[in-house]
């Protein structure tokens, strides 16, 4: 009796050092590999493996545990002796594995390994939330005991409480890592959008995004490519993040690049698409206008991919024509067939609008979206201002027709208005 007595005593001031160490700032990973040793050590097992509870997903995973020859196990958390603990929140001790139903024979048949017993214990947490599973596997002599179970639910409740706290500090540090990387991009493309729309005489240009997430699927320019030749360019890639802000980029600087080489917009078109079809995802694309505007002629050449509807305010009389799409997005199909939808002619007075569809649909509290007579409506009323303060004007009145709803899409808007004088 007195050996057992001592031999109590020594097994609580082992877990005392543990919780001692666990206490301290600790890695993930590290803290997992702890606490199997741990376990191990004091229960006196062959194998042990910490099963991290998914809640999204409602899955168990191992990324660490003995001998464990893959990166990550992961199953359904109602599925084998671990799903059966974690659905109940008790310890299941199993002296005999291979009679129990839930037992997986063939995890053993692979790893050439035989299993005798298990003990798997629920890791609970202080909101009483699962944590995971700690599986002990063979006890070195005879079967895991009643006294094991116990030893193991005082060792697991402080594991528990030490595994949620390090699990939360990487979420943490990788939610920090993503915003400082979004932050970084999104500096990055404001970098990209033109500091100035290029001075021609006898024309007013603006140009203004902002966009729905840190980064945006949006992206305007405006290139001179002369003193009379300005290359207008309004992209939206599908979806939000990242990857539609990488897509926007690349597409960006394969259109300079093309005009930089003296493309026309038809061969431009036909390489650009081509490249993004073999470069972007099956379900992702990217509209487009791509134009030229020739002030010696007072005309803008353009192909509208996917990118409508397109806004031409005529001084003259008062009058707005809605153009609509003139070809399918960039990136859906290889060598899309292209029809020159004419080029627009620009009075003196006229405004043509490139507006992306963050405008357009930017809905109120009611579900009505702001929508393009609005649009126009506030072009008509505001033709005499310059195209910078027409942008304001366009953005404050899509602020407060959205009132306390937040904005879900990316805005971007290019003006291009020739001047009456």
């Amino acid at each position: 009796m007195a050996e057992d007595q001592n031999f109590t005593a020594d097994i609580l001031w082992r877990i005392l050092d543990v919780t001692r160490q666990l206490s301290t700032p600790i890695d993930l990973d590290d803290m997992l590999v702890q606490v199997v040793d741990v376990a191990r050590d004091v229960l006196r097992a062959e194998r042990g493996t910490v099963f991290l509870y998914d809640d999204e997903n409602h899955e168990l995973f191992a990324e660490v545990g003995t001998e464990l020859e893959v990166e990550e196990i992961r199953f359904p958390a109602d599925q084998g002796i671990a799903g059966i603990c974690a659905r109940t929140c008790s310890i299941l001790n199993v002296p005999d594995a291979y009679s129990h139903d839930g037992f997986n024979q063939e995890i053993d048949r692979k790893m050439g390994y035989h299993t005798r017993c298990i003990l798997s214990i629920p890791l609970v947490g202080l909101d009483n939330s699962l944590v995971g599973v700690l599986q002990l596997i063979n006890k070195t002599e005879g079967s895991f005991s009643r006294e094991d179970e116990k030893v193991a639910e005082v060792l697991a409740s402080q594991c528990a409480v030490a595994l949620q706290r390090a699990r939360l500090m990487r979420e943490y540090m990788i939610k920090q890592k993503i915003e400082h990387d979004l932050t970084l991009a999104r500096d990055i493309q404001m970098q990209l959008l033109p500091e100035r729309m290029p001075d021609i005489e006898g024309y007013d240009l603006a140009g203004w995004n902002e966009p729905a997430d840190q980064t945006g699927g949006d992206i305007f320019d405006a290139i001179s490519l002369d003193h009379r030749r300005v290359l207008l360019l309004l992209a939206d890639a599908s979806g939000h993040g990242l990857g539609p802000a990488l897509s926007v980029i690349q597409f960006r600087a394969m259109i300079r690049m093309a005009f930089r080489l003296q493309s026309d917009l038809y061969s431009l078109h036909s390489h650009a698409n081509n490249q993004l079809v073999e470069d972007l995802a099956e379900e992702r694309f990217i509209t487009a206008f791509v134009g030229l505007l020739e002030a010696d002629d007072n005309l803008i050449s353009y192909h509208a991919c996917g990118q409508a509807p397109l806004l031409h305010y005529h001084r003259s009389t008062g009058e707005t024509d809605v153009l609509s799409a003139s070809a399918l997005p960039f990136g859906i199909m290889p060598d899309i067939p292209l029809e020159d939808p004419g080029p627009i002619r620009m009075e003196k007075g006229d405004i043509f609008a490139l507006i992306s569809d963050g405008i357009f649909e930017q809905p109120d509290d009611a579900g009505e979206r702001f929508g393009v007579e609005r649009t126009i409506d506030i072009i008509n009323e505001n033709c005499m201002l310059p195209m910078k303060e027409l942008t304001e004007k366009i953005y404050s009145a899509v602020v407060m027709h959205a009132g306390k709803v937040v904005q879900d899409d990316d805005m971007t808007i290019v003006l291009v208005n020739r001047e009456l004088d």
